[in-house]
C-alpha cells in the first residue's frame, strides 16, 4: 500500500493506496496470447470509453484496443507462491493492443480509476494464500473517492488481507488491484 500524508500535493497523489495495473511484462504476452490461450485480436474502438486496465483510463474513439481473457490472481499466485484452488479465474479486460507507456496522473485525473457515483464495485479481498476473505459492496452513494478510501481502510485493516481486487458489478469485470 502506498501512503502520502504530504499537504498540498495533487488530488490523484493525495490518496493512500496505489491502484495498480496490469505490469508491462504480463501485457507484453496478452498482447500475444491471453490466459485463456487465445490470441489476442486488436481493434479500433470507435466509440471510446473502454475502461483499460493498462494505463487505468477510459479509451478514446479511434484507439487500438484489444479484449482479452486475464488471470490477475493467478499471475500474483505464481509470484508469490499462493495456492489459490478454485478462486483462481480468468475474465474479459480491455487493453491497448500497443504498448502505452501505463497511467500517469494526466491520463487517470483526480481520484481513483474506475468509480463513479453512478456505478456500484466490489472489493474483493484475498489473504496470501490467495483465498478470498470476504468483500465490501460499494452503492453509488459510497463509490466516490472517500468512501472508496474508507473502504480500502476497512479491507486492510484485517491484517490477513494481502490483496484486494476491484471489480464492476454489472459484469463482475476485474478494474484494478491493489496490494498490502
Amino acid at each position: 500500500m502506498t501512503t502520502t500524508d504530504t499537504p498540498g500535493t495533487t488530488a490523484a497523489a493525495s490518496f493512500r493506496y496505489e491502484p495498480l495495473p496490469i505490469e508491462p511484462a504480463v501485457l507484453a504476452g496478452l498482447r500475444t496470447t491471453d490466459d485463456a490461450g487465445r490470441p489476442s485480436r486488436p481493434f479500433t474502438d470507435d466509440e471510446g470509453g473502454a475502461p483499460l486496465r493498462c494505463c487505468l483510463r477510459r479509451s478514446s474513439p479511434g484507439e487500438s484496443i484489444a479484449l482479452v481473457s486475464y488471470a490477475p490472481l493467478r499471475r500474483w499466485a505464481a509470484a508469490t507462491g499462493a495456492e489459490p484452488g478454485a478462486y483462481d479465474e480468468q475474465g474479459p479486460v480491455f487493453i491497448h493492443a500497443v504498448e502505452c507507456g501505463g497511467p500517469s496522473a494526466a491520463s487517470t485525473g483526480a481520484g481513483y480509476p474506475f468509480v463513479h457515483p453512478d456505478a456500484p464495485r466490489v472489493l474483493r479481498r484475498y489473504d496470501d494464500r490467495g483465498r478470498i476473505k470476504g468483500g465490501r459492496l460499494l452503492e453509488p452513494a459510497d463509490a466516490p473517492d472517500a468512501g472508496f478510501e474508507a473502504a480500502l481502510d476497512e479491507a486492510f485493516g484485517d491484517p490477513a488481507v494481502a490483496l484486494v481486487h476491484v471489480r464492476a458489478v454489472e459484469y463482475g469485470c476485474f478494474l484494478f488491484e491493489l496490494r498490502r
